[in-house]
């Protein structure tokens, strides 16, 4: 299927790993100009699976500064932006007991927001462009997880911002929706199960909470969802939580 993508701006940030990674050579793939917005090095500008090589540009996402100089530099060079994805983040496990006030207000900083200074200053070129926004999420916005307050505050932030953004940018028909991830198999995920002591029992007990094929779910598709809710296949999908999950998240996991 034609996504209609050919030659589109658009934006990943977190681009250069794992689920972001994913999403920017599917893009690629569908002829879109990529910009992938990433804290990486010379070294790393290539992406390894495929050797397709992106568009780069290194930026501390955590300063609403950096946010609008790397938007200037993306439009300097590719033109106006067409669609972007708020994607990077990580859990930093500032947990109520074990974290301070200041590392939570942190945590949400530096999970959430970078999805409002990135949206707020891609916003005149996707009002002129009619564009879209993929804000990619996390299922302990919903399911809690434990010991990490911060992300899991920052996660639900941005799935209320999702719904809100949605309704404040219909008269400029931009789509705002979220594509919400449970378990899934990349490089911080199985650096995850390296700490424990035997990572493949660990692994085994959380497949087996997955209804759907016992799996975990492939960094491809959490990024076809993403690319098909970019594209005006989903012209009229808006506001909406995307759960690629395997069930997980919905499903009763004790299903046999």
């Amino acid at each position: 299927m034609d996504l209609h993508l050919k030659n589109k701006v658009i934006i990943v940030t977190g681009g250069a790993r794992g689920i972001g990674k994913a999403i920017a050579e599917l893009l690629i793939d569908e002829g879109a100009k990529v910009a992938i917005v990433d804290k990486i090095t010379q070294a790393n500008k290539t992406l390894p699976d495929r050797n397709v090589r992106g568009n780069y540009y290194t930026a501390d996402l955590t300063t609403s500064e950096a946010c609008r100089q790397v938007v200037e530099d993306i439009v300097a060079e590719l033109g106006p932006i067409d669609a972007l994805v708020n994607n990077a983040g990580f859990n930093d496990n500032i947990g109520l007991k074990s974290g301070t006030p200041e590392k939570f207000i942190e945590s949400l900083n530096n999970n959430a927001g970078h999805y409002y200074f990135m949206t707020h200053f891609c916003l005149p070129y996707l009002m002129e462009r009619r564009g879209a926004v993929v804000n990619v999420g996390s299922k302990t916005s919903v399911t809690g997880q434990g010991n990490t307050s911060g992300y899991v505050a920052a996660k639900g932030a941005i799935l209320s911002l999702t719904r809100e953004w949605a309704v404040e940018l219909l008269p400029y028909l931009i789509r705002v929706n979220a594509v919400i991830p449970a378990e899934v198999s990349t490089p911080l995920y199985e650096s995850w199960l390296k700490g424990f002591a035997d990572p493949q029992e660990k692994l085994r007990q959380v497949s087996k909470k997955i209804p759907l094929e016992q799996r975990l779910t492939k960094p491809e598709e959490i990024a076809n969802a993403v690319a098909f809710l970019l594209s005006d296949r989903s012209s009229h999908t808006t506001g909406q939580w995307f759960f690629v999950d395997g069930g997980y998240t919905h499903l009763d996991r004790s299903i046999s």
